[in-house]
């Protein structure tokens, strides 16, 4: 099959996307510890790629600002959220007890900066929709964020905070409709959760299934109540290349965009689906992977683009880099330009690596069985539900241009160093709007909808939405200069 790579049709398709790119330079500092798969340097070492290639260029560079803890907790407890402000290595042994609460330990390890780190990969996503929000961008792309496994009150899968529901939350706020794709080879587990019971949010996982982390994510889980048939997953096992996983992603895509019609996209681009994967099992190219930010992109809504697993992080890297020149529409070479390092992608130095020979477990037949079952669970759902309208808070305030669209000339050089620019690239500041201390914390209380569940013990909630009206409490963005920034790092709570 030919998976086009990012060639793009001359149709509508090929009209060129305006896209903002989220990166902090700190990001590939943190480190979860010898020997862990997750290595956030994969994230730098994209970036590098992304400045040598000359695609920084086309793109509004955005470092994020950190998201506060009033905003994780739109989403996540309260305690939950305080316990990762305050632990650090020197303290974990003298909070042993809530460690095993909230399933920090071995997967997700405490580590210097944590709390940093959760706030700046979430900072991004979020900072993402409310870019598409107010309608400055078609196409947000956080290649830190994606970590979608987190749940409401515990770590999970390497994921602490689940900034894929934040950014879906912050989309609510402008759009009825909420469509969520996941291709990381592990099941989206914590944002079907979140949005099993309502209809405002679709979210469909081709994953891994079958004796593999987390377990979840049968065909038959479809979601509760007003969610019924709004949640999808696509089980797909060993070896599955890019031939067999279009045969069921474009046609149940085609058919869930055609009757939910979400306002907003969020794709979740785990690249533990690649060949090769460290931790994975399938046997996508990097073409066959980013076809699918090719086909989203084609239906020309606001699409949101996320990281997510990816344990082999030389091709971690050619993917996203790759995928990136798909969201714009630029033509990629295979021949890597020099770079600071260079040397991980020897000893062909190209962008593209070829799949392995491993065996297909996914028959034909068994392909045809899960597209027939999830076309018949779509045929159920009624046409792009509505939404009762109430009274909203008022519209988040612009953000000014970013300066590096007013000098055109002023670009980032792509053989300098990759530290960002103060001068040009700004910060987003993202906080909801003074309110008195109750307001704040009954609204907040309103907008996660959650039934409160006496049993501390119990630490996985659904999120139920079908009562949420379409506006959260309003946030308002503000973008400063690094020096005023700064000062707003680390608020008080």
């Amino acid at each position: 099959m030919d998976t086009g790579g990012n060639s793009l049709p001359s149709g509508t398709d090929g009209v060129k996307r305006k896209v903002c790119y989220f990166y902090d330079p700190e990001v590939g500092n943190y480190y979860y510890g010898q020997g862990h798969p997750m290595k956030p340097h994969r994230i730098r070492m994209t970036h590098a790629l992304l400045a040598h290639y000359g695609l920084l260029q086309n793109m509004q560079v955005l470092k994020p600002f950190p998201a506060r803890e009033r905003d994780l907790c739109r989403f996540h407890a309260d305690d939950y959220v305080s316990f990762l402000r305050s632990i650090t290595p020197e303290t974990q042994q003298d909070q042993l007890r809530q460690l095993k609460r909230f399933n920090v330990g071995e997967d997700c390890p405490v580590f210097d900066g944590l709390f940093s780190f959760c706030q700046t990969y979430a900072g991004g996503s979020v900072g993402g929709a409310v870019k598409l929000n107010h309608g400055l961008c078609d196409i947000a792309i956080n290649w830190a964020g994606g970590l979608h496994h987190a749940k409401k009150c515990e770590a999970s899968g390497f994921c602490y905070v689940n900034d894929i529901v934040l950014a879906i939350l912050e989309l609510l706020k402008q759009h009825e409709r909420v469509l969520y794709v996941d291709i990381d080879i592990h099941h989206g587990d914590g944002v079907e959760e979140a949005f099993y019971t309502t209809d405002r949010v679709m979210t469909v996982s081709f994953h891994k299934f079958g004796d593999y982390f987390p377990g979840t994510g049968d065909i038959r889980d479809i979601g509760y109540s007003k969610g019924k048939f709004y949640s999808l997953n696509v089980p797909l096992d060993d070896g599955i290349d890019d031939e067999s996983y279009h045969y069921l992603f474009k046609p149940i895509i085609g058919k869930v965009m055609e009757v939910f019609r979400p306002g907003a996209v969020v794709l979740q681009c785990g690249a533990d689906s690649l060949s090769g994967d460290r931790l994975g099992c399938f046997n996508l190219s990097i073409k066959g992977h980013a076809e699918c930010v090719k086909f989203m992109r084609s239906f020309n809504v606001p699409l949101l683009l996320l990281g997510g697993g990816g344990y082999t992080i030389r091709n971690v890297a050619r993917c996203w880099c790759y995928e990136t020149g798909v969201a714009l529409g630029v033509e990629v070479d295979d021949k890597m330009p020099q770079h600071e390092y260079y040397e991980y992608f020897g000893p062909d130095y190209t962008l593209h690596v070829a799949p392995s020979n491993m065996e297909n477990k996914n028959s034909r037949q068994l392909l045809e069985e899960i597209r027939n079952k999830l076309l018949e669970y779509l045929s159920k759902l009624q046409h792009a539900p509505s939404v009762q309208f109430q009274e909203r808070p008022p519209d988040s305030e612009l953000p000014e241009a970013d300066e590096d669209q007013e000098d055109g000339d002023e670009r980032w050089d792509p053989d300098s160093d990759m530290d960002v620019d103060d001068e040009r690239v700004k910060r987003e500041a993202v906080e909801p709007e003074q309110k008195d201390r109750e307001g704040l914390k009954g609204m907040a209380e309103q907008a996660r909808g959650f039934d409160m569940i006496a049993d501390d013990s119990i630490s996985t909630k659904v999120l139920d939405m079908s009562s949420m009206p379409i506006d959260e409490p309003s946030i308002k963005v503000e973008q400063e200069n690094m020096s005023k920034a700064s000062d707003h790092m680390y608020p008080h709570s």
